[in-house]
């Protein structure tokens, strides 16, 4: 009983994605290991994004319509930025695996960016919950040109 020992958060415990972290119990056991620590799949999705957020070379994450439905999103007051926008997490008993949808700046080599923020992402990961991330995909779906304006909120119709 020296080792940590994992349980899943699946087996009839509310929340259902999540996945739980248990040690050994008892007067003798270090503080660290006393207990159940629960890490959901919305934490892991949340520290991936984040991480793969602050790659120099990421313009965004999310798919089209994923990015779509994120800028009717951020609009709604109190939803707000959606940091898991483009992320997509498994969460099992002691690893985890991370599906991301980016977009590139234009002129970035994407192999040495999609390595860079597979290293954040694993790094981040593992540090912060301790579950072993086995793969982390990536997904190109657009690349930022220079030219392109951002759509912002104060854009001018054609008629005033």
């Amino acid at each position: 009983m020296t080792d940590n020992s994992t349980a899943t958060g699946r087996n009839g415990q509310a929340g259902g994605n999540e996945s739980a972290l248990q040690g050994r119990t008892g007067a003798g056991a270090p503080a660290e290991t006393r207990g159940r620590t629960t890490i959901a799949d919305s934490v892991v999705a949340k520290i991936a994004g984040m991480a793969a957020r602050e790659v120099p070379g990421i313009h965004k994450l999310g798919g089209g319509m994923a990015r779509a439905l994120g800028a009717v999103r951020e609009r709604v007051p109190g939803t707000g930025g959606g940091v898991t926008q483009g992320v997509k997490v498994e969460v099992g008993e002691r690893q985890t695996a991370v599906d991301l949808d980016v977009v590139v700046e234009y002129g970035v080599s994407i192999v040495d960016i999609a390595a860079d923020v597979r290293t954040n992402v694993i790094t981040a990961v593992e540090r912060m919950t301790g579950l072993q991330v086995v793969e982390v995909n990536i997904a190109v779906d657009d690349v930022h040109l220079p030219d392109e304006e951002e759509e912002s909120d104060d854009q001018e119709g054609r008629v005033r």
